[in-house]
Formats: structure tokens, sequence, C-alpha cells
């Protein structure tokens, strides 16, 4: 049996304000390039397939799309949902939606229950656990403690008992942090009391698990991986491969694991420097296409520093100035009395760039100031303002 496995699809996502729906859509079309030419026998999606419970109807319109398109392809479908998900709206019509062929499994209940497929060594039991949640577990469930490790421990238990009546190989998606994987800044946080790892040991025994959550693809054992998701969503992900895992299950486990690169959109690239050295190394010339994380080193905050960055990165998205050896400065939360608006305003400036405002600067903040005054003409004292 071929499988395809993948996760974390996060559709209707956006990275730093930039839409990632059509770059969504061409990672679809690779996706079915690759089940058609590697002739992928079973696709598993597990979990985060949209970016947000109530998900934007262009991401439900490209979710409907692509499992149309997975049904009529030659490879079975198995989805699980992850803590991004809403398990109602992604799991309507599931059952309807068997007959197909693709398998939506979003409610706890069902786990234990697994699909069963066939291939020419007999029998594979395909367990898909959606995101289980150990605070809305722990009653019905009747879980030990409220820990991510004793809802999987459980959901694992139920798993076990049902392959102790069949003679299959086994294949499992979770949606979880499990330990040995790296977390990346585009996650959502789920621990519960401070605890959201949970044992790799959990999963032993298990032909091939298929993990999602974790958005960098990583290899935990043989049959124990994340694939990671198909496309970047923070620039902590700079250094990613992203892509799926083409796995073959043998007569006796896993014969082999190959992992297969989606496109990349537009690399990502960050830089640090002072902005001169930025706007004229020639080094820098590969990321002038790349979306940029820049952080401006100065020991005086640039004027115009993005106008001037996107002359030569058009795509610089996030801008952070932090001048070497020095921390970045706080906003003092107490109002400083018995000075006016301007000169607090003036104060800012200075504490923020490292230099004081400009004449051109200082006077644009007077008039920002009288224009939120109740007298234009009155230089008023903060903290002794009449009324």
């Amino acid at each position: 049996m071929r499988i395809l496995h993948t996760s974390d699809w996060h559709l209707g996502r956006s990275f730093h304000r930039v839409g990632m729906l059509g770059h969504q859509a061409e990672f679809v079309d690779h996706l079915l390039e690759v089940v058609a030419s590697e002739r992928v026998d079973l696709v598993v999606v597990a979990g985060d397939v949209y970016d947000r419970a109530l998900p934007h109807v262009d991401a439900v319109r490209l979710a409907d799309e692509t499992l149309a398109r997975l049904a009529v392809s030659r490879a079975r479908v198995v989805i699980s949902s992850g803590n991004h998900d809403s398990a109602q709206r992604l799991g309507f019509g599931s059952r309807l939606i068997d007959a197909a062929g693709v398998h939506l499994r979003t409610d706890a209940a069902g786990v234990g229950t697994p699909i069963l497929i066939d291939d020419e060594h007999g029998q594979v039991a395909v367990h898909a656990l959606p995101y289980l949640d150990p605070l809305a577990l722990h009653e019905p469930w009747q879980l030990p403690a409220r820990t991510h490790e004793a809802a999987v421990a459980e959901a694992m238990r139920r798993v076990r008992a049902d392959l102790r009546t069949r003679s299959a190989r086994s294949v499992v998606a979770a949606h979880a942090f499990v330990a040995g994987g790296l977390p990346s800044e585009s996650e959502r946080d789920i621990s519960v009391g401070g605890v959201s790892v949970v044992p790799s040991a959990l999963f032993d025994g298990i032909s091939y698990t298929a993990l999602g959550h974790l958005h960098g693809r990583a290899t935990l054992g043989e049959g124990l991986r994340y694939s990671g998701s198909p496309l970047a969503y923070s620039f902590s992900e700079a250094t990613h491969t992203k892509g799926s895992w083409l796995v073959e299950l043998g007569r006796d486990g896993v014969a082999d694991a190959s992992f297969v690169e989606a496109p990349v959109p537009r690399p990502l690239s960050t830089l640090t420097g002072e902005l001169k050295t930025l706007l004229t190394d020639p080094g820098l010339a590969h990321a002038e296409q790349h979306w940029v994380q820049v952080t401006v080193t100065d020991a005086v905050r640039p004027e115009r520093p993005m106008e001037l960055l996107r002359a030569r990165f058009p795509h610089a998205l996030v801008l952070v100035f932090a001048p070497d050896g020095e921390p970045l400065p706080s906003v003092v939360a107490a109002t400083p009395r018995g000075r006016s608006d301007h000169e607090v305003a003036l104060d800012f400036v200075e504490a923020m760039r490292g230099a004081p405002a400009t004449a051109g600067e200082s006077r644009l903040l007077q008039e920002a100031c009288d224009s939120c005054a109740d007298d234009p003409e009155a230089d008023v004292l903060v903290g002794v303002r009449s009324g």
C-alpha cells in the first residue's frame, strides 16, 4: 500500500496579511498529481484542514473542490480534524461522503472504529484520531488527568482493543504535540496546565503513525513521522522543506519512506544589519524576490525604513528595530505629569528612535496634539486638564 501523508493545510490562512489561498490551491494541484504519478492508494490528512473553526467561504469552496477531486482519484482518503478545525463543520455529511471513499473522522466517540482497506498483503486498519481536547474528554472518557497524554493514551487503548480483534497492519493519524517534534511560531498553543507534549511510546507497535500539528517535517521513528504544513506560515519556518511523506507499507510494516517536496510559492529570508548595508550589499541579491523579515540594527532608528527596504525587497513583510547591544525600549505605563502632550510625544519619539524628532516632525506632532485638544491654542499639561 502506498500512503501519502500530509497535514496542516490551514486553508484560508494568510501570511503576514498576504492571502495564501491561491498558493494552497497550487498545493492541491500538486497533491493530485502525486496521487496519480506515484500510484498512491491512501491519502492521510492528519488534521487542521482549515485555519479557523468558522472558515471563510472561499476556503470552504477550495476544500469542497479538493474532496471532490480526491473522490474521483485512484486513492482512498482519510481525514481527521485538528485543533483549528470545527469538528462539527468539518465532519458534516461524513456518513454520506464515506460512500465516495473519502472518510472524515472528527468525532471522539468514533475512536477505536477503523476504516478497513485491503491490499495485496491483506488488510490495513486505519484509525484516524481527531484532535482530542483533554478538558472536553476528561469526564466522558473518565481520564485520570486533564492532559493530552491522558487523552491520547485512552484513544490508543481503544485503538489497540480493536487491533487485538483482527489480523491487520495498522495506520494511525493523530493531531498532537509528540515528544521529539520541533515547534515553530505558527502553531496554536494546545497546552493544558502548561503540558501539551505526549510521549512517542504511545504509538509503539503501530505500523505507521501519520502525525499532524507541528509545521516542520520530522522523523521520530521509521513508522512515526510529521509531514509538517505544505506551506510556510511563519518566518521561523524559513529553513523548512515543505511537502508530504510517501510511505510504502509492506507485509511487515514500513518498507520505504521518501519525502515529496511541495511547490514553493515564494522563498523566505530573514535579514539582519544596518539599513545602508541591507540596501547595498550585493550578497543579499538572492532575497530580492523573497518574502523578507528584516531586523534593522542602526543605533538610531532610520526614517522611512520599510519604504526604503521595499525599493529593493518589494516583498518585505516584517520590520524589527533592534540596535546592536541595546535593549528594545519599553513604553512607560505611568503618565508623566506636568508636561504637555507635545513634550510627551517628543519624548516617545526620542526613546523609540534613539534620536530627537526633526523640526518638521515636531511641528506635525504639535498639530496632532492641537487637533485633539478642546482649545487648540492651549498647550495643555498632562494631568492638569480642567474638567
